[in-house]
């Protein structure tokens, strides 16, 4: 399943909301710097959609803040 994703890095909150079937927009505490952000982003979603954290693959947008996410399993 891929899933579209909207990031906000370094935020005071940590938040995901789902704004479509497969989109999602989530805010971050972790700054965009040296992978923290995508490294949080990865547990996030993995906590918010029932899998492990070796089920979430960032396919496209590594350093951007729109990103294509593979899920698997």
């Amino acid at each position: 399943m891929y899933i579209s994703v909207k990031v906000h890095p370094k935020t005071s909150r940590l938040e995901v909301k789902r704004i479509g079937e497969k989109e999602l927009e989530v805010w971050l505490t972790a700054p965009a710097d040296r992978g923290k952000a995508n490294a949080q982003l990865r547990a996030v979603l993995a906590d918010f959609l029932g899998v492990s954290k070796s089920s979430i693959r960032i396919i496209k947008g590594e350093a951007s803040r729109k990103k294509l996410i593979e899920v698997t399993g």
